[in-house]
């Protein structure tokens, strides 16, 4: 059993968030549900992959930060992500850095001004 079961990234708008997110990792989301007074939009996710759920979430309890608990989303392409989410106004908070044979990883604030980390080829 994997330790992390799942993760809610905090945004303040929810559909700039899907834009961003769509626009920069080619996420598709479904519907905006209501949990608990919370809006959620989830991340795609198929239970016979690695991997944790997710979810942007809007709500009371759900503040963007650089200083919390930093998530890595996998990409492919790491150079393209970055120009994507430059393009987009988004700040680049750590290069691409070489962390292992073939793997880098570097660190983008998102539309929301979460501290996120990329990790890929």
């Amino acid at each position: 059993m994997n330790l992390i079961a799942h993760v809610e990234i905090p945004v303040l708008d929810i559909e700039r968030a899907m834009r961003f997110y769509h626009a920069v990792f080619g996420v598709n989301f479904g519907e905006i549900v209501t949990i608990h007074g919370n809006q959620m939009a989830f991340f795609p996710f198929a239970a016979d992959q690695n991997g944790a759920s997710g979810a942007l979430a809007q709500g009371n309890v759900y503040v963007p930060t650089r200083d919390g608990a930093i998530i890595y989303i996998g990409v492919s392409d790491i150079d393209e992500v970055l120009a994507k989410a430059v393009a987009l106004g988004s700040e680049v908070l750590f290069p691409k850095t070489l962390a292992g044979e073939n793997i880098y990883v570097a660190e983008i604030a998102d539309s929301e001004g979460n501290r996120i980390a990329i990790q890929g080829v």
